[in-house]
């Protein structure tokens, strides 16, 4: 077993290529040529809640990550909402309309029952317990289906240990640049946030059990070998993360009033009014090129690392723009 050990995804996205690309080896995949660990890898994130990836040359979407934990959150797997976000996430539905392996789907409505609602339930009831398991692999239809869109991540373990809520994700096949340190960073993170909030203890670390590590070597070739010492906003106190959570029993009445209609307020937690909505507004002005207020609406954003992630993710696209335009 490997192990990344990190603050934050800042600095595990470092030293995972880093140990990737020092001991990985190369292999044939049904999607291309990989370059993977001959062992698990297990990513130790110390302070998860530090989530946002500022690194220039992977150029993370904000916009798409955010809007996904709240679409897994709302328990969703249409394609239409989410699409709106990332123009080539359809190519993974198998009939265009919906998608097989939504992990949100399946913690909230695959089984007919919420296993979120559950979950909390149990650690709330019983704070020792070690059977608040998540599940989102289902072997009765997974083992065989023949589609697209399988769940990578498969279980989830949540303890609370020593007061804190530790999240252990256990995932068969990891890629790191678009999984991993990626999207998992910030969607299961923010899962373990909102778990925390509810039960109502502080998030402890989060473990992502990797099975098989590894990133395709065409991607991987088009990034910069980053510099071992990683330039982290949130170690030099440049942002800090802001809870996403002040009320449990309005915050999934609120998540449920943003996708029915996301400009009507107010919300009971300020997250939805003074983060979410702003960064729903910012995300529609720059797809109609409307940078100044792109730019206006991210300044609102409260989240002082997500108003700088996403500041600096719009006018990287504004220089863009215009460079094409002159």
């Amino acid at each position: 077993m490997e192990v990344v050990a990190a603050r934050n995804v800042n600095e595990a996205y470092v030293l995972g290529i880093r140990k990737l690309l020092d001991h990985g080896k190369i292999q044939q995949s049904r999607a291309g040529e990989v370059l993977v660990l001959a062992e698990p890898c297990t990513t130790v994130y110390k302070w998860p809640q530090e989530r946002v990836l500022f690194n220039v040359d992977r150029d993370c979407n904000p916009f798409f990550h955010m809007m996904e934990a709240m679409w897994m959150l709302a328990g969703r797997n249409d394609v239409k909402w989410i699409g709106q976000f990332n123009s080539t996430f359809h190519q993974f539905s198998d009939n265009g309309k919906t998608f097989h392996g939504a992990y949100g789907h399946r913690w909230r409505n695959w089984w007919r029952f919420d296993q979120l609602v559950e979950v909390i339930d149990l650690l709330k009831k019983d704070p020792e317990t070690r059977r608040a398991v998540l599940t989102m692999w289902d072997p009765y239809t997974d083992l065989n289906f023949k589609g697209k869109d399988f769940p990578c991540n498969m279980v989830i373990h949540f303890e609370i240990r020593f007061g804190r809520l530790r999240m252990i994700v256990h995932c068969r096949s990891n890629d790191i640049i678009w999984g991993a340190y990626g999207a998992n960073a910030v969607h299961m993170s923010i899962l373990q946030e909102y778990i925390a909030a509810m039960v109502g203890v502080p998030m402890g670390k989060y473990y992502q059990v990797s099975d098989n590590f590894h990133a395709y070597t065409e991607v991987l070739g088009k990034l910069k070998v980053p510099d071992p010492a990683p330039y982290d906003p949130y170690d030099l106190r440049e942002v800090t993360s802001m809870p996403m959570v002040e009320d449990p029993e309005t915050w999934g009445a609120d998540l449920d009033h943003f996708f029915e209609d996301p400009y009507e307020g107010p919300y009971s937690n300020s997250f939805f009014n003074q983060t979410l909505v702003s960064m729903y507004m910012a995300w529609f002005s720059h797809k109609d090129k409307r940078y100044n207020s792109a730019l206006h609406q991210c300044s609102r954003i409260l989240a002082p690392d997500w108003r700088r992630a996403c500041t600096e993710w719009i006018t990287r696209r504004q220089k863009n723009y215009e460079a094409k335009g002159s």
